[in-house]
């Protein structure tokens, strides 16, 4: 089952409050980032977040799947409607993920 537009639109707006977020088709699924920063994916219309140690103890249930085969276990968010909680999710992930390190042009 492929992700529908209308769900990805309805996921980026209610994470809307943690930062810029977006949504990028990544072979047939969608990776959504906070900021350019990627902390989850989106596959047949279910929301996997990166699993981190801080929204570990935030999460209302913890349940762990893989998004595709070969993929690492990713919590997998049911309750969507709900934008302060998914707000609170990909704030509290995204602090907790390695930052990303820019090479600066050699001279």
């Amino acid at each position: 089952m492929a992700c529908s537009d209308d769900f990805i639109q309805y996921i980026v707006e209610q994470c809307a409050d943690a930062g810029e977020i977006s949504a990028r088709k990544m072979m047939g699924d969608y990776c959504i980032y906070c900021d350019g920063v990627v902390f989850g994916i989106i596959c047949d219309n279910i929301l996997y977040v990166k699993q981190t140690d801080a929204a570990r103890k935030i999460l209302r249930e913890i349940v762990l799947r893989r998004p595709y085969v070969g993929a690492k276990e990713h919590f997998v968010i049911t309750d969507v409607d709900d934008r302060d909680y998914l707000a609170t999710i990909v704030r509290t992930t995204m602090s907790n993920l390695p930052k990303l390190k820019i090479d600066k042009p050699a001279k």
